[in-house]
């Protein structure tokens, strides 16, 4: 199998009709360009585009219209009044972490009795954990809620009930038909819920959690004696999880992400500040919280223990929270470490032949790789050869695996084609964990690859890059490249404009950095600096006439603000 090095440029969607623009630009006060960019991401209608822009957190969608909220906030509305012991159980990823610290720290300042854990992945694996049901009841817990996880847990949610524990099922991934028996399930996925959460994290649907207890507790007077928290300064932690799980970033997301963007810069908490300090994070985006806070936070979880990172975000104390931070990026560069060595090792497999009976797809299993970092290998093999792939970690007769997939390819589907060669599957259209044999690894992969191939035409095995039309150099300036950033928060759902700049010359070519480009990009009489992010090795094709894919940014060096351009993909131009 062969790397893939060419993608397909296509346009986001058809192209707008003029008049469509015309109107957005006129109502909304925006620049042509920018209004052609909202209407490619199918926002067409004025009220929908002042929404995108100015949106305000007094338009989220009432939280009472997700099934079980009702149940959920009148049981630990209760808990909280009674100062019953309420037991939080999250996921070990960001978004389990960011999601059960939010609900550990609110219910608290509501005035509730709570504890939380997190599992641990090497020991315990992904999932409601029987053993700390348990130890809940145990130590006098009356209520347990789930976050980010639960949604499969059947037999966990039996035991729950025996243990006299009223569970709250709080989850994002995709439901089985055999559902748990809880006292509620908030699920955005289950059927028949309203498409306006089909897209929220785990961190999400716990901050609507929030707002049906308070809004019970509220009814019922609880606030008259004491202070009513402010819940929007909880949104930090739903941006942290909701841009870590890589959900869409429209609707409802998007609007918490960007109140929640600018606690993150705020930094209000400590161990936020701390995060910062050791990442070199100096001005938050989607792109910082992304690459340099998430996988620290992430890290713990996948060497160590994730409740350190609920501990650091929910410190008051900055000298802990530094202790903490400083742990999170010992285990940051640890992972990096691991990574790069399971990544060689991969890559040596699928060079030597390792899938060669495969065509859309790429299994493999090691005895060598550490269970808490093939997610990550899995992502970049998916990077470098567009195919499905999921790694195994193998631990004498049994393994666990993590999948990642391609656009057109539901995950969770294909697991659930191949049970018959698992154990355990959970997870949802782009990401998945699975539990097998080792000796179920050669029928898993064989089933994999058929389901693959009967779904992913051909087109799907090459990778596409999406524009948002074409613009001459010359059509740039300050104003404009300002407004589209005010487009932002960007990522999955709501990506950074790209536009194709038709022909075009580089000159003045560099290498800098660590395998990057910088050059100018001329156009006629018009130029810019630019920069191509690990294009090194394709620097003998910036030759004569080329077509580039690029997004316009203002960058700041020494005082002087500037317009750069930054290259997603470039090509000889057709003559």
């Amino acid at each position: 199998m062969e790397p893939i090095n060419r993608r397909r440029w296509e346009q986001r969607c058809p192209e707008p009709q003029p008049q469509t623009v015309d109107s957005l630009s006129r109502s909304l006060d925006v620049r042509p360009l920018t209004a052609q960019v909202l209407a490619r991401r199918g926002i067409v209608e004025v009220d929908a585009g002042r929404s995108f822009l100015s949106g305000r957190l007094a338009e989220l969608p009432d939280p009472h219209l997700l099934s079980g909220m009702e149940a959920a906030s009148r049981r630990i509305a209760d808990a909280v009044e009674r100062r019953e012991k309420i037991a939080i159980h999250g996921d070990y990823d960001v978004d389990g972490i960011s999601g059960t610290a939010l609900l550990v720290e609110f219910l608290r300042l509501f005035g509730g009795v709570v504890d939380f854990y997190i599992p641990l992945r090497l020991q315990e694996g992904y999932g409601l954990s029987g053993a700390a049901l348990e130890r809940a009841a145990a130590n006098g817990a009356r209520v347990a809620i789930s976050v980010d996880c639960g949604i499969t847990a059947r037999e966990e949610a039996q035991q729950a009930k025996a243990l006299g524990l009223d569970l709250i099922i709080t989850d994002h991934h995709q439901a089985p038909e055999d559902l748990p028996q809880a006292l509620a399930l908030i699920n955005p996925h289950l059927p028949g819920q309203p498409a306006c959460f089909r897209d929220l994290c785990g961190a999400g649907v716990a901050f609507f959690l929030l707002m049906g207890v308070r809004r019970e507790l509220r009814s019922r007077g609880h606030f008259n004696q004491r202070c009513e928290p402010d819940l929007r300064l909880g949104l930090d932690l739903v941006a942290l999880g909701t841009i870590a799980d890589l959900v869409p970033l429209r609707g409802v997301n998007r609007l918490l992400t960007r109140f929640g963007l600018t606690l993150l810069d705020n930094a209000r908490r400590p161990g936020i500040r701390a995060l910062k300090d050791v990442s070199g994070v100096r001005e938050i985006s989607c792109g910082s919280v992304a690459f340099q806070l998430a996988p620290r936070l992430n890290a713990a979880g996948r060497l160590e223990d994730a409740a350190q990172g609920v501990a650091m975000l929910l410190t008051d104390s900055l000298s802990s929270a530094q202790g903490l931070a400083q742990r999170l990026d010992a285990c940051n560069r640890q992972r990096q470490s691991i990574e790069e060595q399971t990544l060689a090792q991969a890559l040596e497999r699928i060079a030597g032949g390792g899938v060669r009976e495969a065509t859309h797809t790429i299994v493999l299993a090691d005895e060598r790789w550490h269970p808490g970092v093939i997610g990550i290998v899995a992502s970049r093999l998916v990077e470098r050869y567009h195919r499905p792939t999921v790694l195994i970690a193998l631990d004498g007769d049994t393994g666990k695996g993590s999948a990642r997939s391609i656009k057109g390819f539901h995950l969770y589907q294909a697991m659930a084609a191949c049970a018959d060669s698992l154990q355990a599957f959970g997870g949802h259209e782009m990401a998945a964990g699975i539990g097998l044999k080792a000796e179920q690894v050669k029928d898993f992969a064989a089933a994999f690859e058929l389901f693959a191939r009967q779904r992913l035409e051909q087109e799907l095995l090459t990778p596409r890059i999406g524009h948002d039309g074409e613009v001459f150099l010359e059509e740039l300036d300050f104003e404009g490249v300002r407004e589209l950033a005010g487009l932002a928060p960007f990522g999955m759902g709501n990506p950074e404009p790209v536009f194709m700049g038709g022909e075009a010359r580089a000159q003045q070519v560099r290498e800098v950095g660590r395998g990057h480009l910088q050059f100018v990009l001329r156009q006629g009489g018009c130029s810019f600096p630019a920069i191509a992010f690990g294009m090194a090795e394709r620097r003998r094709e910036l030759q004569g006439p080329l077509e580039v894919l690029f997004s316009p940014q203002l960058n700041q060096w020494k005082g002087r603000l500037s317009i750069q351009l930054r290259i997603r993909d470039f090509r000889v131009a057709n003559n």
